[in-house]
């Protein structure tokens, strides 16, 4: 293994930051070529510093080794990570153990991964204390338990502390692995992607509990996250990751109000609005793998600025202006463009002669054994439109595109499909019924059989609702990939060897491949980075309206909302309070909890 290379550290920088970075560099086993590379910043206390990019960015890389770890089959081979003053790329794994939570803590994207399942919380909290002797009493475990608790803004009495993981509600986990991360004070906190996949609501109370906490115990927290207004609400400071590099550092307000790097700018361009309905543009093509990077700036292939010098050398990391640095030897020709006017809204879908609903839902009850979840929903879509589902965690948005769908049989009222009444169960439906609805979950990996191909899991639905030949199946598949901007290539590859954007298409094409007239779409784009967020919503529209679709698309992001529905319904604890055109139950809500909604939803922060 080769000596990691030694970075002095700027000494005034280190009597003020809890973390410094010194020219990290993360390799891909014994190979040499690197994940990522050239990684320097500073975290002082009580500051948030944002790190942004795409998937495969390595944004997740960087924060691992923060704690000095890396994932299997990856190695630190070079530069300094210095908490409190101390390397801890320097230290035993006796050491490491030793800081990892007194220190220096992480919070993983799903906190089922920080809770132990068989453990209540009570014990789960305590053992992270007395792990490392937090106080030196039992007593002081005790008064800081219930304190840490307070802190996170969860109950600190017994019916709470008994609870097991599974019973606490999404917010409710991610709130307790957030009083593990910050029960023995650490200095630094490393948060990856903690409040993707929960509710406008819950996330803004989660980032104001953060921005709370690392400002009143002069924590610093590094928050990794590729939703743009979710750091503009929380950071001080935003790196932008790009192939392995920052390419884009500076205060939010400047990064992220005044982009200037094209990627920035094409991330900015890529984000939804709730204010304003319009296009998205998504970046076409990926980040480029380690091992594949090409010679010059690794954005050159993706960037409407490069030019055959972008491509000759890798570019520095240029300071601009006080705090601002960016990697670009194209600057001056992003400076002086031209600002393109915002992307036209996306055509509102065809209008249809058709004046009957393609599924109606009226007095519909549905819940689980006693538990009733809806009460008494009644919705129509018609031929051709988007209609979205909103609300917090709980409001029964899933159970009622489920119930829709013949998975969740738990229920009263009437489901029909162009007139006629639906079964409870999916199975008890005649198959060219199952074929005109079809559902897209929320996790695509969770949803595609990992031991069948793509072409296999294309061919599936095919195979059992409709009589194809072997070619005519083969001809489908190949029609399916290319409906949905996949190459045919992938054929052959299992789900484990894709993106999760490219996860995500096969399970739309999958749901396309029967020629459905009804798509429901529960969450789909909640866990995506907000560029393939963007191509796939842009195509699910075109395809829309190519194809004459009607989508029932479940949501907590009011942003998307705005993209993609024609109108909305808004739920709370499983009733509708409001419904209505996108752009007046957006722009002029008339509920309450429709106004709290949208307060809630992260805005992105533009300097005046």
């Amino acid at each position: 293994m080769p000596a990691r290379a030694k970075v002095e550290p700027t000494p005034n920088l280190v009597e003020r930051a809890n973390l410094e970075v010194l020219g990290l560099r993360v390799d891909l086993g014994a190979t040499g070529v690197d994940i990522v590379d050239e990684i320097s910043f500073a975290v002082g206390p009580g500051a948030v510093t944002g790190l942004v990019g795409e998937s495969g960015s390595g944004k997740t890389t960087v924060a691992l080794a923060l704690l000095g770890a890396a994932r299997p089959g990856a190695r630190i081979v070079g530069g300094q990570v210095l908490v409190a003053g101390g390397d801890v790329l320097a230290m035993s794994p006796r050491q490491l153990r030793a800081i990892r939570g007194a220190l220096i803590s992480y919070l993983p994207q799903d906190p089922s991964s920080a809770l132990n399942p068989s453990l209540r919380i009570e014990e789960q909290i305590h053992e992270a204390l007395s792990a490392h002797d937090f106080g030196g009493t039992e007593q002081a475990r005790r008064e800081r338990m219930v304190a840490v608790l307070e802190d996170v803004k969860l109950p600190s009495d017994r019916h709470m502390l008994r609870r097991f993981p599974h019973q606490l509600s999404g917010g409710q986990q991610q709130r307790a692995a957030l009083a593990m991360a910050f029960a023995c004070r650490p200095r630094v906190i490393v948060m990856d992607e903690p409040t993707t996949g929960l509710d406008v609501s819950t996330q803004a109370h989660i980032l104001e509990t953060v921005r709370q906490l690392s400002s009143d115990y002069a924590v610093s927290v590094l928050y990794v996250s590729h939703d743009l207004a979710v750091i503009s609400e929380i950071a001080d400071d935003v790196l932008v990751m790009y192939g392995g590099r920052i390419v884009d550092e500076g205060p939010a307000r400047d990064v992220l109000g005044r982009p200037e790097h094209p990627y920035t700018i094409a991330l900015r361009k890529a984000l939804p609005e709730v204010e304003r309905r319009r296009r998205l543009d998504g970046i076409p093509g990926a980040p480029p793998m380690p091992g594949t990077r090409p010679a010059g700036c690794g954005f050159a292939d993706r960037c409407p600025f490069a030019e055959a010098e972008c491509r000759a050398a890798e570019p520095p990391l240029v300071e601009v202006r006080d705090g601002r640095l960016i990697r670009c030897v194209r600057l001056d020709a992003v400076r002086q463009a031209p600002i393109e006017p915002a992307t036209p809204p996306a055509a509102p879908a065809p209008a249809t002669s058709d004046p009957g609903a393609v599924l109606s839902v009226t007095g519909l009850t549905a819940g689980y054994g006693e538990v009733e979840i809806l009460h008494d929903v009644g919705l129509e879509l018609m031929p051709g439109q988007c209609l979205a589902l909103v609300g917090e965690s709980g409001s029964g948005k899933t159970t009622l595109t489920k119930a829709i769908a013949g998975i969740h049989t738990d229920r009263s009222g009437s489901i029909t499909h162009r007139g006629t009444e639906l079964a409870l169960a999916s199975r008890d439906r005649p198959p060219e019924m199952r074929r005109r609805i079809q559902y897209i979950f929320q996790n695509p990996f969770a949803s595609l059989s990992p031991r069948r191909t793509i072409g296999s899991i294309i061919a599936q639905p095919l195979s059992l609702l409709l009589d194809l030949s072997r070619r005519e199946l083969r001809d489908e598949v190949a029609r399916g990939l290319d409906q949905v901007s996949l190459r045919p290539g992938l054929v052959d590859r299992y789900p484990d060897e894709l993106s999760g954007g490219e996860r995500q298409r096969v399970a739309i094409a999958r749901a396309l491949a029967v020629k459905p007239e009804v798509l429901l779409c529960d969450e789909i784009t909640s866990a995506l980075d907000v560029s393939v967020q963007a191509l796939i919503l842009t195509m699910l529209h075109e395809l829309q309206r190519d194809l004459g679709l009607s989508l029932l698309f479940t949501t907590h992001n009011l942003a998307v909302v705005s993209s993609i529905a024609d109108e909305v319904v808004v739920l709370q604890d499983g009733a509708i309070v409001e419904r209505g055109p996108v752009e007046e139950v957006l722009g002029a809500p008339t509920h309450a909890y429709t106004r709290a909604l949208l307060a809630d939803s992260p805005k992105l922060v533009v300097p005046r």
